[in-house]
This record gives C-alpha cells, structure tokens and sequence, in this order.
C-alpha cells in the first residue's frame, strides 16, 4: 500500500544518496570564472517518473543562456551539468500498477510535496557547499514552473522576478 508519506520518505532516501555529489558540483560551480556578461545563475530540475537531471545555467537579466565567445578558457558561460537523470525513488516491477493508480488519485498532493522535498533537499546541498560565496545571484527551479527559489535570499519567488532588477 503507498502513502503520501511513505512515497516522500523514499524520495528523500533517493535524493540524499546523491548529496555528497551535488555538494560537490555545487562547489564547482561557485569556483568558476563568469563572464562578466552573466547576471546570474539557474540551477533548473528536470523532473521526469522517478528520475532528475538537474543543469546549471549562466543567464543574462532578459532570460537568454549566455555565451562566451572569447579566447580565454579560463571564463565561464553556458550550462553546467550538476547530476544527470538520477533514480529518486524505485517502483518495484510488480507494484507499478498498484503506484501509479496511488499517483494518479493524489498527484496535486504529491506534486507539492514532492517539489517542497527536492527544494529543501537542494537548498541543503547549497548551503553545505557555501552556495551564498557565489558573487551572482542564484535561483533553483523546475523546468517550465512558474515559481522559483531565490537562493540567496531563502524565499520564493515568481520565476518573472528574478529576470527584474
């Protein structure tokens, strides 16, 4: 039998095998040498089943991915692979009926709290990783969501917001 309860438990347990990982990558990314032309940064989930990918971009102030087009290896601009297409969660082969009935009949309910699980186990990550030495602003969203976490400042956001200023 799922629950809501049961179902997040598992994602988290899915999630904090790849911590030390994205602590790490996170770190990474503090490190590089941004193109000044970079306003800040788009740390963006891809959600797919019981898998998450998730990217770093370097953006400009008009939501445009900003590239470096100069000789000089040392500075940074485009996108930045953080983990790629993990397993949160695993549905038994003979269970997957019984789950994705279990999904259909609460997917708002599971949705938010899936999404409030993967937020909070990033912002985690980020601040184990020192996340806020990062001199450009940084936000954590989901791909096409109309939200997003202002990193820096620890609060939600609408995702328009942060392309402002």
């Amino acid at each position: 039998m799922f629950t809501i309860e049961s179902h997040i438990n598992s994602l988290k347990q899915g999630l904090q095998q790849h911590s030390d990982t994205l602590v790490e990558r996170i770190k990474e990314t503090c490190k590089l040498n941004y193109y000044k032309e970079i306003d800040l940064l788009d740390y963006t989930a891809f959600v797919q089943s019981s898998e998450i990918s998730l990217m770093m971009y370097s953006m400009d102030k008009h939501a445009n991915e900003v590239f470096y087009e100069g000789n000089d290896s040392s500075i940074f601009s485009g996108s930045y692979d953080l983990l790629e297409e993990i397993e949160t969660y695993n549905i038994p082969d003979d269970k997957e009926d019984e789950f994705w009935s279990f999904y259909e009949t609460s997917d708002l309910k599971i949705s938010e709290a899936e999404t409030k699980a993967i937020v909070e186990w990033f912002v985690e990550c980020w601040n184990k990783a020192d996340g806020k030495s990062s001199t450009l602003p940084a936000y954590f969203s989901f791909h096409d969501y109309d939200t997003c976490y202002d990193l820096q400042n620890d609060e939600w956001i609408t995702d328009g917001d942060k392309w402002e200023g």
